[in-house]
């Protein structure tokens, strides 16, 4: 007997995957891991159980999938500006239709949501509702009437506190109860580091953004002067990792969070460097170096942070 039950095909899988932009999807998985060995690792420090293995399994997966839809959600309202700076995506190159990326955007939410409220150490469900405030923050980025991608600053606070602050802190809460300063602390480090840092992917969308009204810093102050102000958050944040730990804030290992201070911030100023000596390229090279170094300087300090707290 056969079955009017249609299989998505491989091509389905493969645009699905290509919607989700897979190479962004490591970064928050491994944020949650990194928090939440972070936690393990704070005083005082917790014994490494099943329970913690799995919470901190699901809390990874969680942030991978919620990524996807964000990412998959931004495409559907950025279609006309992703015409011009993205025509290769599965929207714009007409191989997705608009209901199938809203359905696929739709389960992902769900999905990340499910996995949220499974974390429940102690009982407690601080991740599913760190993630329920996540994702309105990924509606207020990309949706009208608000759609903070359009409003400067305001951009870049809406990826901040996601992705920096809140991804930091969900992690912590496979562990341990977030009601405390320490993960705040380390989630504000992350943060601000987006506040400035995320601007990198804004550089080369410049004529797209500008033709669909997205009023990024690079397009409200000019290259040169964008460069300039957001240097300061590869520097000035990973100094607080320093501050943290002699203040009594950090409760990781001392001397590994001075080093890991000492090197982030030696890291952010070696980009800056290579973003300030010749600005003017950010707007020309799609794939600048600058933005790689974003990407790397936010793995080394999530392994750094999970490093300083497991020794």
């Amino acid at each position: 007997m056969s079955s009017n039950i249609q299989q998505p095909s491989a091509s389905h899988v493969a645009l699905w995957m290509e919607l989700s932009r897979p190479f962004t999807l490591v970064a928050p998985a491994l944020g949650v891991v990194s928090g939440a060995i972070t936690a393990a690792g704070a005083h005082p420090r917790d014994p490494w159980t099943p329970e913690l293995f799995i919470n901190m399994g699901i809390g990874a997966l969680m942030a991978a999938v919620l990524n996807a839809a964000s990412n998959a959600l931004n495409q559907i309202y950025d279609l006309e500006i992703d015409r011009i700076n993205k025509p290769g995506r599965p929207l714009t190159s007409g191989r997705m239709t608009m209901r199938e990326a809203w359905i696929f955007t739709i389960v992902m939410y769900v999905i990340a949501l499910t996995l949220a409220w499974l974390v429940s150490p102690g009982g407690r469900h601080e991740c599913f509702w760190i993630v329920v405030v996540a994702t309105v923050a990924t509606f207020i980025y990309s949706c009208p009437p608000l759609r903070t991608k359009q409003r400067g600053i305001w951009a870049n606070i809406t990826i901040a506190i996601p992705r920096g602050v809140l991804l930091k802190v969900a992690g912590w809460s496979c562990v341990k109860t977030v009601f405390g300063l320490e993960p705040w602390f380390i989630g504000s480090i992350f943060g601000l580091f987006l506040l400035g840092a995320a601007t990198t992917k804004d550089f080369a969308d410049m004529e797209g953004d500008a033709k669909g009204g997205c009023r990024s810093l690079p397009i409200l102050y000019g290259v040169r002067r964008t460069a300039w102000m957001i240097s300061p958050s590869f520097v000035l944040p990973f100094l607080l990792i320093s501050y943290g730990a002699f203040a009594g804030i950090l409760t990781g290992n001392f001397y590994l969070l001075q080093s890991l201070s000492l090197f982030m911030t030696l890291y952010g100023a070696y980009v800056c460097y290579l973003m300030l000596r010749r600005p003017e390229e950010l707007a020309i090279d799609a794939n600048h170096v600058s933005l790689a170094h974003m990407y790397r300087m936010m793995f080394v300090a999530q392994v750094g942070f999970a490093v300083a707290y497991l020794l």
